[in-house]
């Protein structure tokens, strides 16, 4: 495929058609003087050694030339070569869950979202491997078959909603089955079924699944997404999911299904919350599996293509500068080939020129194979050396902090994202440094902070989802860090108030305790004699015909209570079993 990186330079074409109106004009105004001078065929005759069509082809040969050059400047590019390789990786299924229980929100923002989130950004370091997805609830399909085009497996995954399916429920068993059938046959790579689920199986056979797999020499990995608490289950028009009862379902993860499940699997379970934690373990995981040849698709990056453009410019003025418009005067050749030395002067200068900006583009090159292999020290110098090379080239500038930001040099990466910010001129660019700055200062819990960050980079990309996502998740943690600190300066206050009032509560009941010790004492001598006279008129007032009627009101209550729980023991319990969820 064929493009130009600054296509604006383009316009100057324009010049070409106005030079050719102008050199029309010209012409027309020279013939007419030479009517008036004489006749035409007496001056033709007269001027033997002019040529007619050579003035025109060196006029045509130049502005070839200045199209050309013109085409130099707007950095024409060639790529995307589409070759079939070797390289070592890896082939994961990834089965998502998306069944009602995923729409829960006990992981903000739900967990349908938190997993998605999840794999778009394991997706984003998968470099030689391949991915596939399947989702399932109470039936399981393929989403999208195994392939290397990581594009087209995060557009896919923006797609996915339990309506996809219309049998509700989780099939983990359907799942596992069908992601055994879905790899590359034939490869030797590892291969990895990661299934996000929130455990709740409704179908059984699981486990005899996850063994099958482990045999046919698959790895299980569970992603548990939700929490042990459990959370309703919201529906799109407000309300939440009831069963056939009436009551509010209450789904939680069933995290000792999971662990079975994986361990059955030879795999290992990974528990989803509202961290980071998770994706650090399966990053950790998917790095540990072995590495096997897996055949790919590779398309070439684009490729500066000036070099072949800068020839035929040199090409075309030489042939300009040899032809001549006299035929055959020797003495003409070496006046006009001087005229042309500074043209020809001019076109190197913009030639060693455009060298020199391809310099400082090696180096990003350099930078970013040695960033992909996870050399980022080296390669923020490489970053550097474009950046002296070039002190406007924006592309280093962003590249330099991303370096930076892998070493955990975050003051200097929020400087290198802002610097990029506003050097650059593409908005998805310059969303993409806003974003970086507005998650290092949500790592650092300066919500308020990465707020605006992520406001600015939606402000150039509005649909960027990621974004977005953050920003919600900021804002609740910044209201909970809020009421956080509320409670806690309530908490210091009362504990200063309850200092104050202990301090005058105990001068107050140390003369008070005295005075009262002595009162409690007469009290409980009279009180004491007025229980016992009443004890003695109550005893006597009860007779026993009294005494026997409650004994035989106490028996009756007695039966009638154990013949109530004979019947509910007899009545027969009612269970559900299809659930919606």
């Amino acid at each position: 495929m064929f493009r130009f990186e600054n296509p604006i330079y383009l316009w100057l074409l324009l010049i070409i058609p106005l030079m050719a109106l102008v050199r029309f004009l010209s012409n027309r105004n020279r013939m007419r003087k030479i009517r008036r001078f004489g006749d035409a065929t007496l001056v033709k005759d007269m001027m033997e050694d002019v040529s007619k069509y050579r003035p025109a082809v060196k006029f045509w040969l130049l502005q070839a030339a200045l199209a050309l050059l013109i085409v130099m400047l707007a950095r024409p590019q060639m790529g995307t070569r589409i070759s079939r390789e070797k390289r070592q990786g890896i082939e994961a299924i990834i089965c998502m869950d998306i069944s009602n229980s995923m729409l829960a929100e006990d992981v903000v923002p739900s967990r349908l979202s938190k997993s998605k989130l999840l794999v778009e950004n394991m997706v984003d370091k998968f470099v030689n491997d391949k991915v596939g997805l399947i989702v399932y609830a109470g039936d399981a399909f393929v989403q999208l078959p195994i392939t290397a085009d990581y594009v087209s497996a995060k557009m896919f995954m923006q797609n996915i909603s339990p309506s996809l399916i219309a049998s509700q429920g989780t099939d983990i068993a359907a799942a596992i089955s069908m992601a055994m059938v879905s790899f590359t046959p034939d490869e030797k790579a590892d291969k990895a079924i990661i299934l996000i689920t929130d455990g709740e199986d409704h179908e059984g056979q699981a486990l005899e699944a996850a063994r099958a797999a482990k045999e046919k020499g698959f790895r299980v990995f569970i992603l548990g997404v939700g929490s042990a608490k459990g959370a309703p289950i919201p529906m799109p028009d407000g309300s939440y999911l009831t069963d056939n009862t009436g009551e509010t379902v209450m789904t939680r993860l069933n995290e000792e299904m999971c662990k079975e499940i994986a361990a059955a699997g030879s795999g290992t379970y990974i528990h989803v919350d509202n961290t980071s934690e998770a994706q650090e373990k399966l990053d950790e995981e998917i790095a540990k599996m072995q590495k096997g040849d897996v055949s790919t698709l590779v398309y070439s990056e684009y490729d500066e293509q000036f070099q072949a453009v800068g020839i035929l410019v040199l090409l075309l003025l030489l042939l300009e500068v040899i032809l001549m418009e006299r035929e055959n005067p020797v003495t003409k050749r070496i006046r006009l080939f001087g005229k042309k030395k500074a043209a020809m002067l001019l076109i190197l200068l913009m030639a060693a020129t455009a060298v020199q900006a391809q310099t400082d583009r090696q180096y990003v090159r350099s930078g970013n194979k040695l960033f992909r292999k996870g050399v980022f020290d080296k390669a923020e110098l490489e970053y550097q050396k474009a950046q002296s090379k070039n002190e406007n080239n924006s592309q280093a500038v962003y590249n330099m902090g991303c370096a930076m930001m892998q070493q955990q040099k975050d003051s200097a990466a929020i400087v290198q994202f802002e610097t990029a910010g506003r050097m650059e001129t593409n908005k998805i660019r310059r969303a993409m440094s806003y974003h970086n700055i507005g998650v290092i200062l949500q790592m650092h819990q300066q919500y308020d902070k990465a707020i605006e960050a992520y406001k600015e980079a939606l402000r150039n990309n509005p649909a960027d989802h990621e974004t977005r996502y953050n920003l919600e998740l900021c804002k609740r943690q910044l209201k909970n860090q809020q009421q956080n600190k509320n409670q806690q300066q309530k908490q210091d206050q009362n504990k200063d108030q309850n200092k104050d009032n202990k301090d005058q509560n105990k001068d107050q009941n140390k003369d008070q305790n005295k005075d009262q010790n002595k009162d409690k004492n007469q009290n409980q001598d009279q009180d004491q004699q007025k229980q016992d006279q009443q004890n003695q008129e109550q005893q006597s007032q009860m007779s026993k015909e009294n005494a026997e009627r409650l004994l035989d009101a106490a028996v009756q209550q007695e039966k009638q209570t154990q013949q109530r729980l004979q019947k509910a023991m007899q009545q027969p319990q009612r269970r559900r079993l299809n659930k919606n969820w």
